[in-house]
Order: C-alpha cells, then structure tokens, then sequence
C-alpha cells in the first residue's frame, strides 16, 4: 500500500583526515582535542597538549588537575580559550583513554562527538597513541555517537561535528584502518537509520526499495519476492505473518560475490528478521510493549547494512543476505491461534501464538537457504524474544551454535567490534516443548523462551553449521552511552562485518 509520509533530510556522519602534523600545526579547526591517560600517578596527557599549551599560553595539565579529571575513558575536561589569531580555536578538550585499551578509545571517541556537535571541525590527537584497531575505535566511536534522526518541521535540533582530524597519525596503515572503520560504523548508521524509521513509512514494501537502492550502490544483486512469488514458492510463515496488514509481505534478497570469486567459493547466508511493525496480531501486545516495535526488522536492517559494506571490507566468499519482512497486525485476515501454516520445504507449524511471529518468517528463509543456497554457514539476526532481555539485559547479545568453530568466529568478532555476546545453550531436553500434537512444531512453546525459540529454528537449519543470534537484549538504548544513542541500536553489522572481512571466515568451518 503506496505512503505519503515522506521522511525529511536527516545528518551525516562527520567526515575524517588524516595528518601527521600537531592540532597547533594545523589550522582552522575550532576545537582541539588531546588524550589524556589513567595512571596511578595522576592522568597524563597525551600528544600535542605541551604545544598547545605554549601556544595558547595555558597549563593545561593544571587545568586537568584542578577538574579532578582522573582520564578514565570517556571523561571530557572542557578547557575554553581565548581565540588565536588566523587560527579560530577557541575550545580544548581533554578527554580520558583510560588504560588505553581498544575499548576505551571507542569511548573516547564517542565522547569526542557528543562534545563536539554542532562545531565545523576539531583536530585531535587520540588517535596518535591509539593501539592496534584503535584508530578505527575512535573513529567508529566517533561515528556512531555523532548519529541523530529526526521527522521535525524545522530541521534537526542538533548537527555531528562536520570533519574530524585525527592529528599526529603517520602510519603507512591508517588510510586502509581508516576506510575500514568508516564501512563499519557507516554500516551501523544505515541499520541505526532503518530501524529508527516510523512504520508509517517503513512498510515491507518500503524496506525492500532501500535495499534495492543501497544493494545498486553496492554493486549487489538484489531480488525481492512480492506475495504472489511468495505464495507460488510456499513461504507460508511470511504470508501469514503478513496476512493481516494492508501492506503486503516481501522477501529481499541480496547477493554478494567477491572480485575474481570462482565457482568453487564457498557461500554465507545471512538472515535478518524484517518485522516492520509488531502489533502482536490477534495475541495483541500492551500498548507500551508497542512502543518500541517499529524497531522489530532491526535484524533484516543489519543484514541489509552488513551487505552493503561487504566489498569495502574485501569480504573473501560469497555472501546472500534474506530479509522476510512483514507488518504484523490485526484484521480479519489475521493468522489465528491454532492455526497451522507450512512452510518452504513442507515442516508444517502451529500457531498457538501469533505474537511468536518472528521465528515463523525466519523459518521459511533458513529453509530456503538450506535448499537452494548451499551454504557453508548459516546466520540469522533477530529481535526475537523478550526472554533474551530478561537473561542477558540491556547491552549484550545471546547466541546459540550447533558448530563449534562458527562460533568461534562469532566469539573473536564480537570482542573485536564493541558488540557484545552471549553463548546460550541449545538444551535438548527442551526439545518436547517445540513439538505439537497436530503438527511438526509449535511457536509459542513457553518457558525457557530464549532458548525453545532456537530449538524451534534449528529443524530449519538441517545439518549446516549455524548460529543464530537474538539481540532482543542489546536493540534498545534507553538512553545516551558511549558510542549508542537513545533509541533503537542498529546493532549487528559491526560483529557481522568484523567477521566477514577476516581473511578466512569459515576457517574450521567449510
């Protein structure tokens, strides 16, 4: 059903240089900024700031010193100057790298933006004592805490900082670190983006044309079934999921092969759940669980970020992303408890709880992938259960494997990309709960929820190696912190990006 919201221009990230030179050597830049290092003696502070002090005639160690700073990562000590000529600087900040691990400069960056916004430019030197995959923290840090979204009749009520200098950086490898982390947290602003979209936009339709536009972007194949392929092909999850909206069902796919790729090489599938809106349907959620629920494709956002950047983090093998999407909502056309659909491939489920719809769709995708894909490794990204949250709170991931060595990979990428998980266990002796008297499975199994819902989706996974990931848990940020901003958290692509772009993801695996 066509739209006529249309949404209004939103920010850009802040764009990012490199120089070897010092904030004081580089001029026009209204804010500089230096590091400043936790020690046990009292914080240090890093590169750049004993020039600045002569040049702007301040001591700025006393400075810190009188603001009790104690450089634990994210602290910013605000230092206002009087401009210099022909210069324009007229702020310094002092802002804490903690130990100095990759971590704390994420934060740091983060902190940078937050401090920074509606400034022209800042010159920094965190980047300069950074250690491996530092700059790139900073600079994903920087990125994503600088992200806003608005739908306001006058414009945004704040600007990111417009460009970022990260001063002091001579290393023959920065400008591939560099390009590397803006795809990274470029990927995590798009999925940030699309999961912030009201859903009087973002319909099942709507979602598919973004993918089609970044997937051209991308030099990606993109294909996206309407309801009649999807009836004709047997995706019964999909369709009755998406049954009761006046907004019809889509199922996006998106294709990625590496340059000079053979046809030896092996394939990746990657699903993300694309619920544009989560009513519940006839199991009806209260009306502030809704509030939240435009944000229930988060999964399919990540996969659709995650594709999109794959070639400029040199991706080695194949990739297919599957977004199911569909509005789940409340007509007489509605699935019913009790009802029983079947799905691509014939296993057949019973609906005893329509607000279970997630794992209903992607069911049909994985059984999809399994038969016509041959993958290697299977992957689906859901927001799948309020179960997970319960488990893990708010800010990690829970995931379930049936490979070791898949999840191994998932384990590295996610301690090396900021985004947190959780091993969760594939129980057997929950198995019983999934079965049902009158078909091959049930979707509201109860109890255990987390886990039945896994135990549920590992009949659609066959013998692949899969891992399938519900970050219910991690897709809401209540508020501001570190490098995630209020509201939905565009969280997945940086984990899936982090693996996909090493130089073998399916070592021990295919």
């Amino acid at each position: 059903m066509a739209t006529s919201a249309q949404l209004p221009t939103q920010v850009s990230p802040p764009e990012f240089a490199l120089s070897p030179a010092l904030p004081h050597q580089i001029g026009g830049a209204e804010v500089w900024a230096f590091p400043v290092l936790a020690d046990d003696a009292g914080p240090l502070l890093g590169p750049g700031a004993e020039e600045a002090s002569e040049a702007l005639g301040l001591d700025l160690l006393a400075a810190l010193e009188a603001s009790r700073a104690s450089g634990r990562a994210g602290e910013v000590t605000t230092v206002p100057v009087a401009a210099l000529p022909d210069d324009g600087v007229g702020l310094v900040l002092l802002v804490g790298v903690g130990e100095g691990s990759v971590t704390d400069f994420r934060r740091a960056g983060a902190a940078l933006a937050r401090a920074t916004k509606d400034r022209a430019s800042v010159v920094t030197t965190l980047a300069a004592i950074a250690p491996d995959d530092g700059l790139a923290a900073v600079v994903v840090g920087a990125m994503l805490a600088s992200f806003g979204f608005h739908w306001r009749s006058a414009g945004p009520k704040e600007q990111p900082v417009a460009r970022i200098v990260l001063a002091g950086v001579s290393d023959d490898g920065a400008d591939d670190e560099l390009a590397r982390a803006i795809a990274l947290g470029g990927a995590g602003w798009r999925s940030r983006t699309l999961a912030t979209v009201p859903s009087n936009l973002k319909n099942p339709a709507w979602l598919a044309e973004q993918a089609v536009e970044v997937g051209a972007a991308a030099g990606l194949e993109v294909t996206v079934w309407d309801e009649e392929r999807l009836a004709a092909e047997g995706f019964g999850g999909v369709l009755a999921v998406g049954g009761g909206s006046v907004s019809p069902p889509r199922l996006i796919r998106m294709d990625y092969t590496p340059r000079g790729a053979g046809k030896k090489i092996p394939t990746v599938v990657l699903v993300g759940k694309g619920i544009t809106f989560d009513s519940g349907g006839l199991d009806i959620k209260p009306a502030e669980s809704m509030l939240t629920m435009k944000r229930d494709m988060s999964g399919g956002a990540a996969v659709i970020a995650t594709m999109a950047a794959l070639r400029d983090v040199d991706c080695p093998v194949r990739v297919v992303g599957l977004v199911p999407a569909a509005e789940n909502s409340v007509s007489g056309s509605s699935m019913r408890p009790g009802d029983v659909i079947t799905h691509v491939g014939g296993r057949t489920s019973e609906v005893n709880n329509t607000d279970a719809e997630g794992r209903l769709v992607l069911a049909d995708a994985m059984a999809y992938a399994v038969a016509e894909l041959a993958p290697a490794a299977l992957v689906d990204v859901a927001t799948l259960t309020g179960a997970m949250k319960v488990a893990l709170g708010q800010w990690t991931g829970g995931y379930f494997a049936n490979h070791e060595g898949l999840a191994a990979h998932v384990e590295s990428a996610a301690a090396a990309s900021g985004e947190s998980v959780w091993r969760m266990p594939l129980v057997a002796d929950y198995e019983e709960k999934v079965s049902s008297r009158i078909a091959d499975g049930d979707n509201a199994a109860g109890g255990a929820g987390a886990i039945t819902a896994a135990l549920f989706l590992q009949h659609f996974a066959g013998d692949v190696p899969w891992v399938h990931v519900d970050f219910a848990s991690a897709a809401e940020a209540p508020a501001d912190r570190h490098e995630w901003t209020a509201g939905p958290s565009g969280w997945g692509p940086r984990l899936l990006l982090t693996w996909l772009g090493s130089d073998d993801p399916l070592a021990g695996i295919a």
